[in-house]
This record gives C-alpha cells, structure tokens and sequence, in this order.
C-alpha cells in the first residue's frame, strides 16, 4: 500500500492528460530535406499517425526568405533534415550545411516563432572532417537560439542509417551495395570496419517518440486551465506526466545492430544468388536481416518482374512450381471475377508474393510519395510472380473473361491487431 499516493497521483494525471488530449489541435510539423532519404521515410512514417498535420516542404524553401518564414510560422516541430552528405570540396559541405541552420534561424527570429526544432546530426561529430565539424556546430547554433528564445531543441546524433530508397554512392554503402548487386556490377570493400547501424524504420520511431514527449509537455502546460489539480503538482511531478527533458537534449540515438562491411555483403551476396537469381525466399533470422532483405529487394530493376515460373507438362496434365522458402509463413489464394480489383494497399515490414496460375491478371505498383505506377501482365498460361516491395501500394485486377485465380504468400500470418496493411489506391484520382 505505501505505493498508492504516487499510483493514484499518476492516474490523477494521466486522466486529465486525456482530457486535455482529446481538445488538442492536431500538431504541425514540417521537414526540411523532405525529400531527402531519411525525409521521405519520415513524412510517410507521420501519415500514418492521428493528430499529426504535414506542413509541405519543398528544397527551394531555402532559396526564398518570406517563403521559408511562411513555412515556420505555420509549424509546431520543424525536423531539420536538410544538409549536404558529400562533395569533392569539403569546404562546400561545410559552408551549405551551416548556411541552411542560419537561414532557419533566422526565418524564426524574423517572425517570432519558437517551434521545437528537431535536428538529425551524426555520430561523425566527433571526426577530424569539415562534414562532422558543419554538423556540431550547427546543433550549437540551434542550442544558442532555443536558449536565448525560450525554445525547445532536440539535437538527434544518429549512427549508420540503412533502408529502402537509400540513393548508391551517397546515402549508405548498403545502398551502394544493393544497387551494384541488382544491376550486374561487382563490389568492392573500401575499408572493412564495424558499422553501426540502425533500420531507418526504427530511426523514424526514435523522432516520432521526441515529437511526442515534448508535444504533451507542451500540451499540458498550455492547458493548466482545463487541468483540475493544483499548478504546483505539475511543476513538483512532470516525470509523472510525462518523459520530459530540458528545453535544449542532445540525444545519441542508439545503434540496433553492429556489423562488420564483409559480414554485411555476404548476406547480401546470399539473397543475390537465392531471391534475385533464383526467386527462393532466403533464411532470415532476426529483425536486422530481414530490414536488410527489405533494403535489397527495393533495388531490383522493373524488368525484373514477372518471374517466369518452369512447368512440367505431361499426359497428366502440367505442375508448377510457385515458391520456395527457407522462411514460414501464410499460404492462401483467391478467385477474383472479370473487372474487379483486389488490394490498393501497402505494407511496411511484410514480404509478400502474387503468383498468377490461372486466368489474365494486371498487377500496378506504385512507390508511396511518387506517382510513377508499374504495371505488370500476368496469365496464368504462362505462370508468374511479382513480388511487392515494401511502402509501395499495389493491386490486381482480372482483365481477362473468366475467374482469376491468384495464390499468394506473406511472410508472417495476418494479425488483425498488428496487420501492417495501409489502404491507398495506386491510381490517385
């Protein structure tokens, strides 16, 4: 019983917290380098998020002072992405990188505007380069403003980042290496050292969850009205509240995985040979080499797809072949009548397999964010499979003049609690 004070305490707040939650406005955020790799994985990663309104960035925002001011007076959270990763002149790195903090400080202080400035630095701070240098001086900046303006700023130090979408040659080497892998070119380890690394599915969770903290801060001291106990037990129990930190946190983002270069490319050099070569699903077996069969898979060109499957014909009649694993998973299939369409949706984790044995089938991709669709013919004469990358909506539709008949194999077994099914349509209206 000595425990009840602090538990009825923290119900006491946690039911006014609810009731100040369910008034809130939704919380704006906006990113800068939006369409960036890491900004385009975390603009898609808030859509999915209630209470969450996008505040749209474009790159050339920078070029214009009262467009850039227009953009932060209309946030609550500005994630600062931009920033340049590399060039022949270090000294341009430096220049833009620290240029971009100046402009956005200065876009805020010209219209008064405090919002919570999130900003992704790296573990190369600490490095003898002009990238590193550009990267801690322009989280100083940021500190100095939140500090002198009554701000708050969060200073993400962010290890090895890895994910679909990665652009080769600049992004990662998992990029550089998935690329050259899918597209006949051979790779080479420059330097054979321990990466640590993070998913950037599990990167955008680590922004989201500082978002998130300092935006109920802010909620409820911005509502001690509708909050009915008394002022002080807020300013004496704000752990009770919630996680909250100072005003200005330098946050190292924790690495989840560490791995040697050659450790790295002898996986991939396996899911070559055994899904790209030859269409079997490989043995995964934990959560790092499945975010990095996820990685590899985005990298296969179009005209990879569809797969031709080999059937074995006699007097009997034919047998094909549709999948093999080293995985488990959830086997199922589908009629589908002439004209109609099944899907428009996507996922963000699930490997997932459409194999066409019978009928006329159009399979569309499109990459969520973009607006190029693929599309793909399927007859169940000739049988194939398309597989669907991750974060890109798909559907299939029977165009032909009988049933369609569709199996299909998902890696894990559908959990109505934690499906990872997002709905929208491939062809945008």
């Amino acid at each position: 019983m000595k425990h009840s004070k602090s538990t009825n305490l923290q119900s006491q707040v946690t039911s006014n917290q609810s009731q100040v939650t369910n008034h809130q406005s939704p919380i704006r955020i906006g990113i800068t380098g939006q369409a960036g790799f890491m900004g385009t994985h975390l603009f898609n990663y808030l859509k999915l998020k209630e209470g969450v309104e996008l505040i749209p960035f474009k790159d050339e925002f920078f070029n214009s002072q009262e467009i850039l001011e227009n953009f932060v007076k209309q946030c609550d959270v500005i994630v600062h992405l931009a920033a340049m990763n590399r060039h022949d002149d270090q000294n341009v790195i430096y220049n833009t990188n620290i240029k971009l903090v100046k402009d956005l400080i200065s876009a805020c202080e010209n219209t008064n505007s405090t919002p919570h400035i999130l900003m992704s630095s790296s573990t190369q701070e600490n490095r003898d380069n002009l990238y590193g240098k550009s990267k801690k001086e322009g989280r100083e900046l940021l500190e100095k403003w939140a500090n002198e303006n009554g701000a708050y700023f969060t200073g993400m130090l962010i290890p090895n980042v890895f994910g679909p979408f990665g652009q080769p040659y600049y992004n990662s080497v998992i990029a550089t290496f998935c690329h050259q892998l899918t597209h006949g070119e051979l790779p080479q380890i420059q330097v054979d050292g321990e990466l640590k690394l993070i998913y950037i599915n599990e990167l955008v969770e680590e922004f989201w969850k500082k978002i998130h903290q300092t935006n109920h801060y802010l909620q409820i001291t911005n509502h001690e009205s509708q909050i009915t106990i008394h002022k002080s037990l807020i300013t004496n129990h704000k752990s009770l509240i919630t996680n909250y930190h100072s005003t200005v946190e330098r946050y190292e983002v924790p690495h989840t995985s560490v791995n040697k270069v050659s450790e790295i490319l002898e996986l991939l050099k396996i899911f070559k040979e055994q899904y790209f070569d030859n269409g079997i699903i490989p043995e995964i077996n934990n959560g790092f080499e499945l975010a990095l069969f996820n990685t590899f898979r985005c990298y296969f060109p179009i005209e990879k797809f569809p797969f031709f499957l080999k059937q074995n014909i006699d007097n009997r009649g034919s047998f094909v072949e549709i999948i093999r694993t080293n995985v488990s998973g959830q086997y199922s299939y589908s009629t589908t009548k002439p004209g109609i369409t099944r899907g428009d949706h996507y996922h963000t984790r699930k490997i997932e397999r459409f194999a066409v044995i019978s009928g006329k089938a159009k399979i569309e991709l499109r990459r969520i964010g973009t607006d190029e669709i693929v599309s793909y013919d399927l007859n169940g004469e000739n049988p194939s499979f398309v597989d669907m990358p991750i974060w890109t909506t798909h559907n299939i539709t029977n165009i032909g003049d009988t049933d369609l008949y569709t199996l299909f194999w998902i890696n894990e077994p559908y959990d109505p609690n934690d499906p990872d099914t997002y709905f929208e349509k491939v062809r945008i209206q």
